[in-house]
């Protein structure tokens, strides 16, 4: 029986600007043509279970005593230490991973007797395995090996604050907690699997203002690759571990090396604006366009940062570089993993959560790393959720009520909102406007041979005298979107003419993009809404006065003023869900089928964020050259949330990452910055005109809240045998469990289904008649009294037990919620249940369910 999995679904880093992920179905860069390649990159997993799996067997052999802590018995929320925490140093695992990399070597040579073939990497410690290149009936030949127990064609992967700490209530808050910023995250590691970093970025300097070193942890053994391109003394007390992974795409023949640097460094510019969101150094000025828009800091500045480059500017990255990435930095030891790479299409198969790179990120939960990922950019629509499995925790975008607006006044006095980072026209002054297309040499001509002039991309074809102290109309295009045009470009060609300015004009076509605040280094603006950009035309074309024989043009009697945008407004109602932030219910499978697992599991700010910039990024044309860049998406907010384990990690050391997801969960925020419920837009066009209050299958539990994630009260813990039990129990589920495991599900105790594991939330997808669901709470506070206070969904009777109860530090009480179906419903309800303790904590567990009763025969 052939085993080869000829599973080919693309990965791609989420968009900063929140494209649509069925904009890029295909991959013409060598993704979804390796099906019909001779040959190809294979990931082979091996029967024998990952270092990992077996240090922990021994382990638990050896030592069977929980730790303790300063709060009492806490083995309900945390691990017993499950890997030396320098193992790149150890000799015993130099020695395993040799071993185990010659057992590799060994399988290859036998099964390929005198053939060739190129090995990309070995798996030791995550998964038991190796990539590598060959053709599809060498790939059939290892299948056929009875120590290989699975084969994966490699997939693609693609490229998909100043103020948010503030926002977020960090300087009154969570870092007063901790000491203040000057130690908030110290001693907390944070790997970034990502386009890499520019180490140059001040950002990322070994030392902070105050010019206090940063101690590097004992339990990290990361290295820094020294190439040309990130010469020796790259790294420092801050940023203490940089590696590339590339073999996949070497091996394919598309890396560039002039382009794509086979290095750590970051050609891109994502990578280095999401490290320094989550842990950036505080007070580096944001100077952009020669204005300086604030102070910047990363959530957790005094945390240290660890880069895994496996994406690259040119053409994404691939599943066996991120992989390798993943278990190479499980083995240096860090403490929180932050990934914004998705499936662009839900991974065939028996669940949606058995693919490798979720495989090898529950291993790496299981090694104690909190694992955040983005949700991805594929919202508003139901079902859109890219990020799929329990132990991994999802995060989605939202605003904050920072907004740079810009205006144009125009002469009869109607004002139209814009966007645009940019000054301002002389005050009391209007100026005349002159569309692009009303001021070129020889219109017929030149329509003939650009049939894009009116981007304002080519100042030969205008007529200077026209345009000279003028306000120079151009329209926006997909093209801009897509690079082929810029702002920048055209800010050149407005400057070269004598432009006083100019107005960008939104065209009709350009829907469902969010186009960020560009910076202008003259006075400009973005007119994003098409309905605006008519409203504009039609003044400036009812003010034109043409010849009565010829209708040539003899005046331009449009005037307008630009308000300009390098000011910030903080008076917006926020957090708002974005509407291009992927949402719920979690797809298990890809027939649409829900899982009993609540997606996302939070949001945070992701609209709008600045963030360090590369110095050779590219990513965005119009922030090139600049030392900070703003960018808006899923990737953006994953990082925030990151920052604040990394505070969680930092006082609670013991937490174990579903401890952790606990904490930021049960104490998210509910209402926005009015005293409102949180809304979520629903629409591509003019979301804010869709606004409805969020759901959890928006907002998962709510709105990131730092401060109150540093004391919780009680925790919701689930372990690795939880994930397991729950694996085993979907239908079908066995073989594909032992291929990635090793575990025998046969052999289990019990299986569980989603909506059983300990989450701080539940999920029901299909209640017949009556259910009980149990949660597990331990209590890592003082001793306290809990009220219960419930919300119930919609046509679902529920019961909670007990309705109050009084829980000792360190005890461990079961609630019990019972769900009875009234009749049935197509949609999901949603309610909450919330408990009161008498020292102040607020729990909150909200409630999904749809209600299918089955009819009787």
């Amino acid at each position: 029986m052939m085993r080869v999995l000829m599973v080919n679904f693309g990965v791609f880093l989420l968009f900063c600007f929140g494209f649509l992920s069925n904009s890029f179905g295909q991959d013409n860069n060598g993704g979804d043509s390796d099906i019909n390649s001779t040959t190809a990159v294979y990931i082979v997993t091996l029967r024998q279970a990952p270092s990992l799996h077996l240090f922990q067997q021994e382990t638990e052999v050896k030592n069977r005593v929980r730790d303790k802590s300063k709060h009492g018995d806490t083995s309900k929320f945390t691990r017993p230490k499950l890997q030396p925490r320098n193992i790149s140093k150890s000799r015993y695992w130099r020695s395993r991973r040799s071993a185990i990399a010659q057992a590799h070597d060994s399988l290859l040579r036998n099964a390929l007797k005198g053939e060739k073939y190129i090995k990309l990497y070995s798996f030791h410690y995550l998964i038991n395995g190796f990539a590598v290149f060959v053709s599809s009936q060498q790939a059939e030949k290892l299948s056929r090996r009875r120590e290989v127990a699975n084969i994966v064609l490699d997939f693609s992967v693609r490229t998909a604050t100043t103020y948010t700490p503030q926002f977020m209530g960090l300087p009154k808050g969570a870092w007063v907690k901790e000491g203040g910023y000057e130690t908030a995250g110290e001693g907390i590691v944070i790997g970034f699997i990502d386009t890499g970093i520019d180490p140059t970025h001040p950002s990322f300097n070994g030392t902070d203002t105050s010019q206090r070193q940063y101690p590097i942890p004992n339990h990290f053994s990361g290295v820094c690759e020294v190439t040309p391109d990130f010469p020796s003394g790259s790294c420092n007390r801050k940023l203490v571990g940089a590696r590339h992974f590339a073999q996949s795409a070497i091996t394919r023949g598309i890396f560039n090396s002039s382009e794509d640097y086979a290095s750590p460094f970051d050609g891109d510019g994502h990578g280095t604006h999401t490290a320094s969101i989550a842990a950036g150094n505080h007070g580096v000025s944001a100077v952009v366009s020669g204005h300086n828009f604030g102070s910047a800091s990363g959530i957790a500045p005094r945390a240290h940062i660890s880069v895994y480059k496996a994406l690259y500017k040119s053409f994404g990255g691939f599943a066996a570089d991120v992989v390798a990435a993943i278990d190479q930095a499980a083995q240096d030891g860090v403490d929180i993993l932050s990934l914004s790479i998705t499936p662009n299409r839900r991974p065939p198969g028996v669940a949606t959560f058995f693919n490798p790179l979720d495989m090898a990120m529950l291993s790496a939960v299981k090694a104690g790393i909190f694992v955040v990922q983005a949700a991805g950019n594929t919202g508003p629509s139901p079902k859109s959720m890219s990020s799929f499995s329990p132990w991994i925790f999802t995060v989605g975008a939202a605003t904050h009520d920072r907004v740079y607006s810009n205006s144009i006044i125009l002469g009869n006095n109607v004002s139209i909102p814009g966007i645009g980072l940019a000054l301002p026209t002389d005050e009391g002054k209007v100026y005349t406007m002159i569309s692009a297309l009303d001021a070129l040499k020889n219109k017929s001509l030149v329509l003939d041979k650009d049939m894009y002039v009116g981007e304002c991309q080519d100042d030969d074809s205008f007529d200077k005298d026209i345009i000279r102290g003028n306000l120079l109309i151009c329209s926006y295009s997909i093209r801009f979107v897509l690079g082929l045009s810029t702002i920048k470009q055209a800010l050149a060609v407005a400057k070269n003419l004598s432009a006083k300015g100019v107005v960008f004009y939104m065209d009709p076509y350009v829907l469902g993009f969010q186009i960020n605040p560009t910076p202008m280094d003259m006075p400009g603006i973005i007119i994003p809404s098409s309905d605006d950009s008519k409203v504009l035309l039609k003044y400036y074309n009812s003010s034109l006065v043409r010849d009565g024989t010829t209708k040539e043009i003899v005046r331009f009697g449009a005037v307008a003023a630009i308000a300009g945008g390098q000011n910030a407004n903080f008076s917006n109602r926020a957090p708002k869900i974005m509407y291009y932030s992927a949402r719920g219910p979690d797809p298990e499978d890809s027939l649409f089928n829900d899982a009993d697992i609540l997606k996302p599991n939070l949001v945070a700010p992701g609209n709008s964020i600045w963030g360090a910039w590369s110095s050779a990024a590219t990513e965005s044309t119009e922030f090139e050259g600049e030392s900070f860049a703003m960018m808006s998406g899923t990737s953006m907010a994953a990082p925030h949330v990151a920052g604040v384990a990394a505070l969680v990690k930092q006082k609670f050391r013991k937490f174990s990452p579903s401890a952790i997801a606990s904490a930021l969960s049960t104490t998210s925020v509910l209402f926005d910055n009015k005293g409102e419920a949180i809304m979520a837009q629903r629409a591509y066009a003019n979301p804010d005109q869709t606004l409805s209050p969020a759901t959890p299958f928006d907002m998962g539990n709510g709105f990131v809240n730092a401060t109150a994630a540093l004391d919780p009260g009680l925790i919701f813990d689930t372990s690795f045998e939880d994930y397991m039990s729950f694996l085993c129990g979907i239908n079908g589920s066995a073989p594909v469990v032992f291929n990635y495991t090793g575990k025998n599900c046969l052999l289990s105790n019990a299986t569980i289904s989603g909506s059983d594991l300990n989450l701080p939330s539940i999920t029901v997808s299909r209640l017949n008649n009556t259910r009980t669901v149990q949660r597990l709470m331990t209590n890592i506070a003082g001793n306290e009294t809990y009220t219960v206070s419930l919300i119930p969904p919609i046509d679902v009777l529920v019961k909670v037990s007990p309705t109050q109860f009084s829980i000792a530090s360190g005890e461990t009480k079961l609630l019990s919620v019972i769900l009875t179906a009234k009749k049935n419903s197509s949609i999901a309800s949603f309610g909450r249940v919330k408990l009161f303790g008498t020292a102040g904590h607020v729990v909150h567990i909200p409630m999904s369910v749809t209600v299918k009763i089955a009819s009787n025969q």
